[in-house]
């Protein structure tokens, strides 16, 4: 919103605020990304959009095609791909991009992903992160090789996490 201008018509003070005209459709065009009624085609169409909260919606919306997904996972706007990453339409190829990517907020949702697959966390765990590596010896898809690497960790938090999870499985083993 700009700032407000004032306007005198005779004795009447009128005061106008100054709306980009666009804001409004853009409201519209967030709304319709978000409809689950949106078909592909047009939640394609949308993902283009130059406004980023448009293109998050779009990435939220579970009828985003797979392509469209693949575009948006390398968005310039770091909200746009950690709305991809949590989008259960998100292939593994999609996450395992993610997993990748520049932006250790992207990783560490990737990490946390209650659907992530046990190859994407295989990945992550040899993340520079710190934190990264711990919400992977967290997450219940971490296979056991993968937590037996990380009970190796050079951060004592990460290996006693591991070995914590390893214990928890071999526990709930019948």
């Amino acid at each position: 919103m700009k700032p407000a201008s004032l306007l005198r018509t005779g004795s009447i003070l009128i005061l106008v605020f100054l709306f980009p005209l666009n804001a409004f459709a853009d409201r519209e065009q967030i709304r319709l990304a978000n409809l689950p009624s949106t078909t592909p085609t047009e939640l394609t169409e949308l993902s283009r959009h130059a406004d980023k909260d448009v293109r998050h919606a779009v990435a939220m919306n579970r009828r985003t095609p797979v392509s469209t997904l693949e575009q948006l996972a390398i968005d310039p706007h770091i909200d746009v791909r950690v709305a991809v990453a949590t989008n259960l339409s998100a292939t593994e190829e999609i996450l395992s991009t993610l997993a990748e990517d520049k932006s250790e907020q992207v990783r560490s949702v990737v990490s946390r992903f209650e659907y992530v697959s046990a190859a994407v966390l295989a990945k992550l765990a040899e993340d520079s992160s710190v934190d990264i590596r711990y919400e992977v010896a967290k997450n219940w898809n971490t296979d056991k090789p993968t937590l037996e690497k990380l009970t190796k960790d050079k951060f004592e938090e990460v290996s006693m996490r591991a070995k914590q999870a390893l214990e928890e499985r071999q526990n709930d083993t019948p």
